[in-house]
């Protein structure tokens, strides 16, 4: 947004002042308005509620700001949450009205990775490259740039979530690991982008409704319920206070909510109820334990969106950049591989039987047995007590088991006379093309031979 300027939303001038976005507040009404307002002058740091879109209704007088599509872009710039949902130019189109171009990429020889530089996300992150197989090289823990030594070529920008996100709209990076939450606000609905990955299995949490314990919520516990309240009207509307206006505008639309204003804040929005600022919170959630903490409540039908880590592509980049498809098939198979191994440990065990393929058939009678597609039989061999030749003793069987069901599956192996069972953490299973890779290529209209 444009900083250092306040608006007057009756007459949409562009005043100078101090700018506090973090209570800006938004309706849900017909997008490109500014609701109505007394004569006060009202900065933005007061209560406006207003809609966003890519151009303005209203008509700015010439001044110092220049020309009136100038202005108009100013002040949607000025309000809108996210700059890159504004205009990006100030050329007319055909009807006249200015229309937003992103901007070209500086041209580049190498290729780029984006990954979230602080916090929780940032350290899943490198555990699951480390998992992988991929080491991250930083010469130095100031600066931004890194190499994979395993992938020459790929540079390795270290950037804020929210800007990940950005930069692979705007093609400043080639591939970016975001979670799905900052991705859905901040660039759902982009063709640019494709989600190469939609589950790394880190940052799992969910989007929800926060609502009081107490007070007027004390008997409210459905979404329904909720929209149900008479205390919402035009003159004292919902009060909700998050993060993601993107996806809450979108939510509150698509359930019918009519009278609801978003608040901003950046942090500490549970304590925004017992402060009187909000009524409602919308915020990320993972097992709950702040809410209860802060005297709030999940409702059913709150939950608005489940997140995890995601791995994304520029789709102009897929297709220009010499070499990105090859980096991204890499990519999808390592954590492919990496992701379906820690689901299983390596079984193997001593049976008794007649053949092996008598063993495989007492262990394929068994659900919990049969692994990825059947054991694998080996033979057993001991040294006679009364000489040197080799005697077949016993049979060895390796399986591959879930984790949850191992417990189950070592007392079936012991009824049927199984011993000596052993137990191996897996590294990777590698498939022979992981269907995710076949996916993107059906998306690009690619063949795999003129890829690979």
């Amino acid at each position: 947004g444009v900083s250092g300027h306040t608006v007057e939303p009756r007459l949409g001038i562009l005043r100078s002042g101090r700018r506090r976005d973090s209570k800006m507040q938004m309706s849900l009404g017909t997008r490109g308005s500014i609701a109505p307002s007394s004569g006060t002058r009202h900065s933005a740091s007061c209560p406006v509620q207003i809609n966003f879109s890519a151009s303005c209704s209203q008509t700015l007088p010439p001044s110092q700001f220049g020309s009136r599509q100038q202005q108009q872009q100013q002040l949607v710039c000025s309000l809108a949450r996210r700059a890159e949902d504004a205009l990006e130019s100030l050329d007319d189109g055909p009807s006249g009205q200015p229309v937003g171009v992103k901007p070209p990429p500086m041209p580049r020889s190498t290729l780029r990775l984006g990954l979230p530089s602080k916090g929780r996300m940032a350290e899943d992150t490198i555990a699951l490259l480390k998992d992988s197989a991929l080491s991250v090289y930083k010469p130095n823990p100031r600066q931004y740039v890194a190499s994979i030594p395993q992938i020459p070529g790929v540079e390795v920008w270290f950037q804020r979530a929210t800007d990940v996100v950005r930069k692979l709209r705007y093609g400043d990076i080639d591939l970016g690991i975001v979670g799905a939450d900052m991705y859905a606000e901040l660039a759902d609905g982009d063709s640019d982008l494709i989600v190469c990955h939609e589950a790394l299995n880190f940052g799992q949490c969910k989007l929800a409704l926060g609502v009081p314990m107490t007070g007027k919520f004390a008997a409210i516990d459905t979404l329904d319920q909720l929209k149900a309240m008479p205390n919402w009207s035009a003159a004292t509307p919902m009060r909700v206070v998050t993060g993601y206006h993107n996806i809450a505008r979108r939510f509150f639309k698509d359930n019918g909510f009519a009278n609801v204003v978003l608040l901003s804040a950046d942090g500490a929005l549970e304590a925004a109820p017992a402060m009187g600022s909000a009524d409602i919170i919308l915020d990320l959630v993972s097992t709950g334990v702040t809410l209860r903490e802060n005297n709030l409540k999940l409702l059913k039908g709150g939950d608005v969106l489940q997140s995890e880590g995601i791995l994304v592509a520029n789709k102009n980049s897929l297709m220009n950049r010499p070499g990105l498809l090859k980096v991204v098939h890499e990519l999808i198979e390592r954590f492919d591989a990496h992701l379906k191994a820690e689901q299983f440990y390596s079984v193997i065990v001593n049976m008794r039987g007649d053949s092996p393929e008598a063993v495989a058939d007492l262990l394929l009678q068994a659900p919990s047995l049969k692994g990825l597609e059947g054991p694998t039989i080996s033979s057993v061999y001991g040294m006679p007590e009364n000489g040197s030749t080799l005697k077949l003793s016993l049979y060895a069987a390796t399986i591959c088991v879930e984790k949850k069901q191992l417990y189950a599956a070592v007392k079936t192996l012991q009824k049927l006379g199984g011993s000596g069972v052993l137990v191996l953490p897996m590294t990777y299973i590698f498939d022979e093309e992981p269907q995710r890779w076949r996916q993107l290529l059906q998306t690009l209209n690619l063949n795999e031979k003129d890829v690979l």
